[in-house]
């Protein structure tokens, strides 16, 4: 899979990994028996990694049951879609995938915005209907027209996202059409877990992989706002065990951001190896990339001239930040 081509998840979150895969891939180990993924979102990286197994997870109720519902179309396809379709039209939402598109007019009036405004009520009545009836396909089409195709939920537990300027377009197909085609292939067993109750369950070995895609400390994104200082000395701790254990780990981190630094996440990888990536980082309030933000991958792992796969708790001084371009994995 390592030359495959990067294929989008067919949910679309704002920063999900699919536009880092092509520099995770080169960094991941060659050889996966089992692939775990304790915060797997959208699904970007697990379902463009090639493995013999995967074992994903998110502590969010929802991101889960999304996974759950849209697998269940494996080969049933166009009954999905025909679901979809038949939601959209009930709507009455634009679907440029089906030549459905909004009016020029609108679209001369609204020349940035014009999907927002010409979906906008449908989409209030759909999301009110999910708000009755907890229709996995119906939050699945909120997730698609919605504002950076967020799930958030108030504090009575209603869906409160505002709609987005995008619909249903080729993209949306060829995401689920991906998908399923990569369920249809994959073992894959889903978790809706805290991330070490979800590691805890599992009986994993050296040819294990675990990659943590956690919510970013230093961000000010809607998804990471339960995270804290807390949670991420948590998470240090549980990769040590992880690494204790002989388990090979990766996980990115936004180091820094805005003039802040993540020194939690700093000092702890000191101890392995650390890799600049290419940012992609952006925020929910602000979809532009931070020229300052410093994005990083860590791991357990490394080219060594020993050609040693896995480093543990000898380890030799890695080299800090070193590119991508330079590296060559020894395995």
């Amino acid at each position: 899979m390592k030359n495959e081509k990067i294929v989008r998840s067919p949910f679309f979150y704002v920063g999900d990994k699919y536009r880092l895969m092509p520099q995770l891939r080169q960094l991941f180990p060659r050889h996966i028996s089992t692939y775990v993924e304790p915060f797997a979102g959208g699904g970007s990286s697990f379902i463009n990694t090639q493995a013999e197994r995967y074992i994903v997870n998110d502590i969010n109720f929802y991101v889960v049951e999304l996974h759950r519902t849209l697998s269940s179309y494996v080969g049933r396809s166009e009954e999905l879609f025909q679901k979809l379709y038949d939601l959209i039209s009930k709507y009455g939402l634009s679907c440029s995938f089906k030549e459905s598109y909004v009016p020029d007019d609108l679209k001369k009036k609204y020349v940035k915005t014009y999907y927002a405004h010409y979906n906008k009520e449908a989409y209030l009545k759909l999301r009110a209907d999910f708000n009755d009836s907890h229709d996995l396909l119906i939050l699945y089409l909120l997730l698609i027209y919605g504002f950076n195709h967020m799930i958030r939920f108030n504090s009575t537990g209603d869906f409160n996202l505002p709609v987005g300027n995008v619909d249903f377009n080729k993209n949306v197909y060829i995401a689920i059409c991906n998908y399923l085609n990569f369920m249809e292939r994959s073992d894959v067993i889903f978790y809706n877990l805290d991330f070490a109750k979800f590691l805890d369950q599992l009986k994993l070995d050296e040819n294990s992989y675990v990659y943590f895609d956690q919510p970013y400390l230093i961000s000010n994104s809607e998804y990471n706002k339960n995270w804290n200082e807390s949670e991420e000395r948590r998470l240090c701790e549980c990769l040590d065990e992880l690494n204790r254990k002989g388990i090979r780990f990766g996980t990115t981190n936004l180091v820094s951001h805005k003039g802040v630094k993540n020194n939690i996440f700093l000092e702890w990888s000191e101890k392995y190896f650390s890799y600049d990536i290419s940012s992609n980082y952006i925020s929910f309030n602000d979809n532009r990339i931070k020229k300052d933000s410093r994005e990083v991958f860590v791991t357990n792992y490394g080219n060594t001239k020993s050609k040693t796969a896995v480093v543990f708790d000898n380890y030799k001084k890695p080299r800090k930040n070193t590119e991508i371009s330079q590296m060559c994995l020894a395995f």
